[in-house]
Protein backbone atom coordinates (compact mmCIF):
# COMPACT_ATOMS: atom_id res chain seq x y z
CA UNK A 1 0.00 0.00 0.00
CA UNK A 2 1.28 3.43 -0.92
CA UNK A 3 1.26 5.69 1.72
CA UNK A 4 0.93 9.86 1.64
CA UNK A 5 4.12 12.00 3.03
CA UNK A 6 3.63 14.39 5.72
CA UNK A 7 6.58 16.58 6.32
CA UNK A 8 7.32 19.04 9.21
CA UNK A 9 8.24 22.53 8.01
CA UNK A 10 8.40 24.52 11.36
CA UNK A 11 5.14 24.15 12.92
CA UNK A 12 3.35 22.98 9.86
CA UNK A 13 2.76 19.33 8.57
CA UNK A 14 2.59 19.34 5.05
CA UNK A 15 0.50 16.37 3.21
CA UNK A 16 0.80 16.56 -0.35
CA UNK A 17 -1.27 14.27 -1.98
CA UNK A 18 0.62 13.10 -5.62
CA UNK A 19 -1.49 9.83 -6.58
CA UNK A 20 -4.93 8.44 -6.90
CA UNK A 21 -6.77 8.18 -3.20
CA UNK A 22 -8.01 4.90 -2.67
CA UNK A 23 -9.90 4.06 0.78
CA UNK A 24 -7.09 2.48 2.38
CA UNK A 25 -4.97 4.86 1.40
CA UNK A 26 -7.11 7.89 2.48
CA UNK A 27 -7.65 5.97 6.44
CA UNK A 28 -4.07 5.11 6.06
CA UNK A 29 -3.45 8.67 5.95
CA UNK A 30 -5.85 10.12 8.58
CA UNK A 31 -4.01 8.23 10.90
CA UNK A 32 -0.90 9.16 9.85
CA UNK A 33 -1.51 12.64 10.01
CA UNK A 34 -3.45 12.45 13.59
CA UNK A 35 -0.36 10.70 14.70
CA UNK A 36 2.02 13.30 13.67
CA UNK A 37 -0.12 15.93 15.08
CA UNK A 38 0.27 14.72 18.38
CA UNK A 39 3.71 13.53 18.04
CA UNK A 40 5.31 17.40 16.81
CA UNK A 41 2.52 19.45 19.02
CA UNK A 42 2.34 20.84 15.33
CA UNK A 43 -0.65 23.33 14.93
CA UNK A 44 -1.48 23.45 11.49
CA UNK A 45 -1.70 21.40 8.53
CA UNK A 46 -1.77 22.22 4.77
CA UNK A 47 -2.91 19.60 2.04
CA UNK A 48 -1.33 20.09 -0.91
CA UNK A 49 -3.76 18.73 -3.89
CA UNK A 50 -2.63 20.12 -6.90
CA UNK A 51 -1.47 16.88 -8.40
CA UNK A 52 -4.92 16.02 -8.24
CA UNK A 53 -7.08 16.18 -11.45
CA UNK A 54 -10.17 15.06 -10.26
CA UNK A 55 -11.79 14.96 -6.71
CA UNK A 56 -14.89 13.09 -6.06
CA UNK A 57 -17.46 12.89 -2.90
CA UNK A 58 -14.79 10.40 -1.30
CA UNK A 59 -12.18 12.53 -1.38
CA UNK A 60 -14.10 15.64 -0.66
CA UNK A 61 -15.37 13.74 2.68
CA UNK A 62 -11.69 12.51 3.20
CA UNK A 63 -10.40 16.27 3.16
CA UNK A 64 -13.51 16.98 5.73
CA UNK A 65 -13.13 14.26 7.94
CA UNK A 66 -9.26 15.37 8.22
CA UNK A 67 -9.71 18.57 8.96
CA UNK A 68 -12.15 17.42 11.76
CA UNK A 69 -9.53 15.47 13.11
CA UNK A 70 -6.49 18.05 13.06
CA UNK A 71 -9.40 20.66 14.71
CA UNK A 72 -9.43 18.38 17.40
CA UNK A 73 -6.11 17.96 17.56
CA UNK A 74 -5.74 21.94 17.82
CA UNK A 75 -3.96 22.04 14.10
CA UNK A 76 -5.76 23.86 11.37
CA UNK A 77 -5.97 22.61 8.46
CA UNK A 78 -5.82 24.48 4.77
CA UNK A 79 -5.99 23.08 1.70
CA UNK A 80 -4.20 24.01 -0.99
CA UNK A 81 -3.62 23.95 -5.05
CA UNK A 82 -7.02 23.47 -5.74
CA UNK A 83 -7.61 23.46 -9.41
CA UNK A 84 -10.83 25.82 -11.16
CA UNK A 85 -12.02 22.30 -12.04
CA UNK A 86 -11.92 20.82 -9.14
CA UNK A 87 -13.43 23.67 -7.12
CA UNK A 88 -16.30 23.49 -9.68
CA UNK A 89 -17.05 19.84 -9.00
CA UNK A 90 -17.10 20.08 -5.64
CA UNK A 91 -19.52 22.66 -5.82
CA UNK A 92 -21.60 20.27 -8.03
CA UNK A 93 -20.99 17.39 -5.37
CA UNK A 94 -22.43 19.92 -2.74
CA UNK A 95 -19.32 19.08 -0.66
CA UNK A 96 -18.78 22.10 1.51
CA UNK A 97 -15.84 21.62 3.12
CA UNK A 98 -16.49 22.63 6.09
CA UNK A 99 -13.48 23.66 8.89
CA UNK A 100 -11.17 23.91 5.87
CA UNK A 101 -9.73 26.83 4.69
CA UNK A 102 -8.40 27.34 1.47
CA UNK A 103 -5.25 29.14 -0.23
CA UNK A 104 -4.04 29.05 -3.96
CA UNK A 105 -0.59 28.16 -3.16
CA UNK A 106 1.59 26.32 0.09
CA UNK A 107 2.72 29.60 0.58
CA UNK A 108 -0.27 31.65 0.90
CA UNK A 109 -1.41 28.85 3.39
CA UNK A 110 1.54 28.84 5.33
CA UNK A 111 0.37 32.91 6.06
CA UNK A 112 -3.18 31.66 6.66
CA UNK A 113 -2.06 29.57 9.28
CA UNK A 114 0.68 31.53 11.30
CA UNK A 115 -2.27 34.14 11.15
CA UNK A 116 -4.74 32.37 12.62
CA UNK A 117 -2.11 31.56 15.34
CA UNK A 118 -0.85 34.78 16.29
CA UNK A 119 -4.81 35.63 16.20
CA UNK A 120 -5.84 33.16 18.82
CA UNK A 121 -2.21 33.52 20.74
CA UNK A 122 -3.21 37.43 21.33
CA UNK A 123 -7.20 36.16 22.42
CA UNK A 124 -5.29 34.10 25.05
CA UNK A 125 -3.28 37.17 26.26
CA UNK A 126 -6.81 39.19 26.23
CA UNK A 127 -8.07 36.79 28.25
CA UNK A 128 -5.81 36.46 30.81
CA UNK A 129 -5.72 38.90 33.13
CA UNK A 130 -1.97 37.50 35.03
CA UNK A 131 -0.57 38.48 31.06
CA UNK A 132 2.49 40.37 31.46
CA UNK A 133 2.06 43.28 28.76
CA UNK A 134 4.71 45.40 27.74
CA UNK A 135 4.52 49.46 27.89
CA UNK A 136 7.06 51.51 26.11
Amino acid sequence: MERVPILKIGDILLVSIQLDMSDQTAVQLQDDLAERIVDTGCHGVIIDITALDIVDSFVGRMLSTIASISKVLDAETVVVGMRPAVAITLVELGLSLNGIRTALNVERGMELIAASRGNELDDQLDDDPDAETATS
